[in-house]
């Protein structure tokens, strides 16, 4: 008999027909029906599938008997209480790896569009405004990127910055000695050196607020900032503020303090590129996380350890 599994988060059609020829699947990707998989099916469940802003709390763990396998789908796994899947000995597992190169690209997209002012010029030309009557947006190439959070998906935003003739620094928990990179010992040092920061470092409440109002004071009114990682590590009233008084240039957001509503305080301001958490989608890597889950779940129900542990 196929392991039941508990899928909390949103998948395609095409995606949720994979995974069940390997599973029998109870699927659950809104509050009301968690609620419901879990009161009616939790002497049954066996592994969940979710992902980091979604998570698993300890109560529902403790909730589940049989459960023996927690994976997330991407890289984040914030919101998973590992500590209490430890004291049962379930295994947590992660897709790291599986998007990194998606989330990167993006990175650089929301870079390009917010130093540019890509939308603006776009929505500047429907209007019939012609390049005369508009600023002169700043160069990319050659300028400072600052990198909070060096892991994996930080070291390929940095490979893509050096085609940009880009100098690179970066914060970290510790420094890597992996990298030729200036290494600065906090975000506020990082920022005052930095054009631009990348925000590239795990959600989580270690790194909540970790960019306020301080750091973007010192990044300052010439700097851009764009945020691919986790909403909380960005005050969004103060980066709200900030844009709004100019005392940062612009901003490129891909996650917000708000989801998965869309962040009020940065509608209407011109100086933001917003995208919808989707830094990390596209057929590919959606592909790559479900293969990875697979043979993770798979290794996991054979006895074997699975590939990418948390």
């Amino acid at each position: 008999m196929l392991p039941i599994l508990l899928i909390l988060n949103p998948l395609s059609d095409q995606s949720l027909q994979r995974i069940a020829q390997n599973f029998q699947i109870t699927y659950a990707p809104t509050a009301e029906t968690r609620r419901a998989a879990i009161a009616n099916h939790a002497d049954g469940i066996q592994a969940v599938l979710t992902i980091g802003s979604i998570g698993l709390h300890a109560d529902e763990i403790a909730a589940l008997p049989k459960l023996e396998l927690i994976c997330a789908l991407g890289a984040g796994f914030e919101n998973i209480d590992v500590a209490a899947a430890r004291e049962r000995g379930i295994t947590v597992s992660n897709g790291a790896g599986t998007n990194d190169a998606c989330v990167a690209d993006h990175a650089m997209g929301l870079l390009l569009a917010t130093v540019r002012g890509i939308p603006q010029l776009g929505v500047a030309l429907h209007q019939g405004i012609w390049r005369d009557a508009l600023p002169l947006p700043p160069s990319v190439s050659g300028k400072r990127l600052g990198i909070i959070g060096l892991g994996t998906i930080g070291k390929q935003i940095a490979r893509r910055a050096a085609g940009f003739d880009m100098t690179i620094g970066y914060h970290n928990r510790s420094v890597r000695g992996d990298v030729p990179f200036a290494y600065f010992a906090s975000v506020l040092e990082l920022a005052q050196w930095a054009d631009f920061l990348v925000v590239a470092t795990p959600g989580g409440a270690g790194t909540r607020h970790m960019v306020n109002c301080s750091v973007l004071d010192a990044l300052g009114p010439q700097g851009f900032i764009v945020n691919i990682a986790r909403g909380s590590v960005i005050d969004t009233a103060a980066l709200a503020l900030a844009l709004r008084e100019g005392r940062v240039a612009g901003a490129g957001l891909d996650v917000y303090e708000s989801e998965p509503l869309p962040p009020a305080e940065l509608l209407d301001l011109p100086n933001a590129v917003l995208t919808p958490h989707v830094a990390g989608w596209s057929p590919e890597s959606v592909a790559e996380t479900v293969r990875l889950f697979l043979e993770n779940a798979g290794r996991h129900f054979s006895g074997q350890a699975v590939l990418t542990p948390v």
